[in-house]
């Protein structure tokens, strides 16, 4: 349990690392800065519609099925 531990702990690390490489590469890039807003911008999209659905989750559901029975 413990090699499967440490195995996780590092493959986690080098992820971690691997994305701070890129993201430290990006940043200096003014194509890397369009390309983190439109990251953003879909991320919060995304947000919003999952909370539209968690939030109207039965409702959608009960008009889909009225509609497709």
């Amino acid at each position: 349990m413990v090699t499967l531990f440490q195995t996780l702990h590092t493959l986690s690390y080098v992820a971690v690392d691997h994305v701070a490489d890129r993201v430290r590469a990006l940043k200096d890039e003014e194509k890397g800065a369009s390309a983190v807003e439109y990251a953003i911008v879909v991320g919060l999209i995304a947000a919003v519609l999952v909370g539209v659905v968690v939030a109207f989750g039965n409702r959608l559901a009960a008009r889909f099925n009225a509609i497709i029975p």
